[in-house]
């Protein structure tokens, strides 16, 4: 891969990456790779092979990829929280789980007001370790990623899991079909992606404690759909979009793109600067080491 998978539209994108870094695939022959997750003490990323209902780990010092979880319940988005425990969402399962230091699993959330989720797909942890997730239908849409069911709620919302007393809320509702999300570095924002339109569009929602207001449309994808999105420390918003990452300023301007030759689905920070970003992308693990840093978890 060449310097022209850098697809520059602001000068201000030049400042975040190096043309002359290549963009290096890791491991392939996956179905469709997902969820990202980086935990430093290990120098590996965990990341998810949702139809082939595992979860693999690549160790970033010797570069093998090794089964970490098998069967997953067909797992799809991941995060780490702040005491460094795993946090993923359950397809299969239809639940919100948290892997202990010990190995264990424990069940944060798998109903609102007695109905099942639908299909957990994406998951960010906030400083006040409260759980916010969304939940679209990808996973009981057929067999494919999960198990084919109806709905019991009937929506496809944004909730969040209080760190107290492990109560689920409604945070955000009105989507086709909810799927990224992220906070921005002082948290007083909340960029959600609806890729259920026909179009990738992307909302951005205010941070009132433990309530998002507002909703808007912040940006739209003309050639693909949004999907996993991160942020970087100055607060830019690196997203999936189609065959590429886009790149945006905080006002939502595509600054560029990294161009890749499989659909991307996720992406996250990682090494030991956080200067490495790793992106899923349909069958394989791809890497490309960046100017700037991701925006540090906890």
């Amino acid at each position: 891969m060449t310097a022209r998978d850098f697809d520059i539209r602001d000068d201000r994108f030049r400042q975040c990456i190096r043309t002359s870094a290549n963009i290096e695939r890791l491991h392939t022959g996956c179905r469709w790779t997902e969820g990202p997750v980086y935990f430093p003490a290990m120098r590996s990323l965990l990341f998810s092979d949702i139809p082939n209902d595992r979860v693999l780990r690549f160790d970033e010092q010797s570069e093998a990829v090794s089964v970490y979880r098998q069967p997953a319940d067909y797992t799809n988005g991941n995060t780490v929280d702040r005491q460094g425990r795993l946090v993923s969402c359950q397809q299969g399962a239809r639940r919100v789980v948290r892997t202990e230091h010990d190995g264990s699993i424990t069940v944060l959330a798998d109903r609102f007001e007695g109905k099942r989720f639908n299909s957990p797909n994406d998951v960010v942890v906030k400083s006040d370790d409260s759980v916010w997730f969304s939940d679209p239908s990808y996973g009981i849409d057929s067999n494919y990623e999960g198990f084919q069911a109806p709905s019991e709620l009937g929506e496809r919302r944004v909730y969040r899991i209080d760190p107290r007393n492990g109560s689920v809320r409604v945070v955000a509702d009105g989507f086709a079909q909810p799927n990224g999300l992220a906070f921005s570095l002082d948290e007083r924002r909340m960029y959600i992606v609806d890729s259920g339109k026909g179009r990738g569009i992307m909302r951005v929602f205010d941070v009132h404690g433990d309530e998002l207001r507002g909703g808007d449309v912040f940006v739209e994808c003309a050639d693909g759909m949004y999907d996993g999105l991160r942020i970087d420390v100055d607060d830019r918003i690196w997203t999936s979009a189609g065959e590429a990452v886009h790149c945006h300023e905080r006002d939502g301007t595509l600054i560029g793109r990294i161009v890749l030759p499989e659909r991307v689905a996720n992406l996250c920070f990682g090494g030991p600067k956080r200067n490495r970003l790793y992106i899923t992308a349909t069958s394989s693990l791809y890497s490309v080491l960046l100017a700037v840093s991701g925006a540090k978890t906890f």
